[in-house]
């Protein structure tokens, strides 16, 4: 009786490991996908010089392509974009904080460099979701970055202060 009672104990906690096992491998391939998609976005307004009609549709595209589908909440005076499909997005300013939820995030901060009134860079936010195979998608997680100082952005976009 005494070896079944053991070996029922060593089986609970190689499940429970298997399953620990899984949400990292998760979790990791998650995070890693969506810094990813993240560089590459910034790369896109970084090349079009701003966050103009064209860096849109690009971006949108390419997040179409990728299979990203994830929604979150975006900061007040950010511009808030939802990808609906190849060639469709809607993009909405957020002047308050809002609950509806947007695809990605993208807010235009005035550079610090004196050398140019203009200069300005973005700071884009992406969210991706952490989920888990049986249980399903558990909570909603920000992935943030900025893009390069762009000297003469090409979008007319009002630029805020850090």
């Amino acid at each position: 009786m005494r070896e079944v009672i053991g070996g029922t104990w060593i089986t609970q906690l190689v499940i429970v490991f298997m399953f620990v096992f899984a949400a990292f491998l998760a979790l990791s391939i998650n995070y890693s996908k969506a810094f990813k998609i993240k560089n590459e976005v910034l790369n896109i307004i970084e090349r079009e010089e701003g966050l103009t009609d064209n860096a849109i549709k690009l971006t949108n595209n390419y997040l179409v392509n990728t299979g990203y589908n994830t929604k979150g909440k975006c900061p007040k005076n950010s511009w808030g974009i939802t990808v609906r499909g190849i060639g469709q997005y809607d993009k909405k300013f957020i002047e308050n904080s809002s609950n509806k939820k947007y695809s990605f995030c993208v807010r235009k901060v005035k550079s610090t460099a004196n050398n140019f009134r203009n200069r300005a860079y973005y700071e884009l936010r992406l969210f991706f979701k952490f989920g888990l195979p049986v249980i399903g998608d558990i909570t909603t997680f920000d992935v943030e970055g900025q893009s390069k100082d762009v000297t003469y952005p090409l979008d007319k976009l009002r630029a805020y202060s850090k």
